[in-house]
């Protein structure tokens, strides 16, 4: 299958290059392959005619898009609309990445998850910008699959993975995480396992969760990162309230994957996604 990657040189971009090459891969990515350049973008996608384009580009600092409002919405959606227009214009498919951060409050009910036919309410930029993303795909291209994922970690990083390790070898005495926002830790392996099956299954379309089994807050997510590890850092849990930060995250964006699973698709537990990577990624 010909295969385009947007945003291909970015932590899952890389991953999607690696799990998926038995394929014919094309990256797009800047500073070559812009997104937002509207006709160029979509000129040269047209020349290649890919069978699947999988869009990961996007503006993903959640911080700096609460400050660069404009860049945001023009990466987020504009960039993902002339995505959406190149996909149909070439009769590609198209599987575009989205976010847990479209949801901003408490999920509505037990088990406190968010199904893909709850009512999306960021309280960010980046949520909001993400989410017009998606209503662009949507209204170009129905039968495109827009794949909101969270909590990512994957081979070279950056992620939060990465961010405690660095700190923990470091600096193995104590370190505050926040213990009062839950979600799905994630790795690009298993976003890629599901693209893979998602691939098998054309008459897919909407929205899919793809996050790994069970929730946790990052304080658990760091705990078990030190386990692994086996470094002798003190974990203290404290709250958001004490590491005040300019984009609001979400007390629980925790996803729950009711089409995979009807779709007789289960994803691994976060626990058991993360000792893979960690074997993979540091050798413990």
């Amino acid at each position: 299958m010909k295969i385009l990657i947007t945003g291909g040189a970015g932590m899952l971009g890389r991953t999607l290059q690696k799990e998926l090459s038995d394929n014919d891969i094309t990256i797009a990515d800047l500073p070559d392959w812009d997104i937002t350049d509207d006709s160029a973008f979509i000129e040269r996608t047209i020349s290649i005619a890919p069978d699947l384009i999988i869009h990961t580009a996007a503006m993903t600092k959640v911080d700096e898009c609460e400050e660069k409002r404009d860049l945001a919405f023009k990466l987020n959606e504009d960039g993902s609309r002339n995505v959406a227009l190149a996909a149909k214009l070439c009769g590609a498919r198209l599987i575009a990445i989205s976010t847990d951060y479209v949801f901003g409050a408490q999920p509505p009910q037990e088990p406190w998850a968010w199904g893909e036919r709850d009512i999306p309410r960021p309280r960010t930029v980046y949520g909001a910008s993400k989410l017009a993303g998606e209503r662009m795909i949507e209204m170009l291209l129905p039968s495109a699959v827009i794949l909101r994922v969270a909590w990512l970690y994957g081979a070279k990083g950056p992620s939060f993975v990465h961010t405690m390790m660095k700190i923990g070898k470091e600096n193995p005495s104590e370190i505050k995480v926040v213990n009062d926002q839950r979600g799905n830790p994630t790795s690009c392996k298993v976003v890629s396992d599901v693209i893979r099956f998602l691939m098998t299954k054309p008459e897919v379309s909407g929205v899919v969760h793809a996050t790994c089994e069970n929730q946790c807050s990052w304080y658990d997510f760091a705990c078990e990162i030190f386990r692994f590890a086996k470094l002798n850092c003190t974990v203290v849990p404290c709250e958001t309230k004490d590491f005040p930060r300019p984009a609001a995250r979400p007390a629980n964006s925790a996803l729950k994957k009711s089409v995979l699973n009807v779709l007789g698709y289960r994803t691994p537990d976060w626990r058991e996604a993360l000792a893979d990577f960690m074997k993979s990624e540091f050798g413990v």
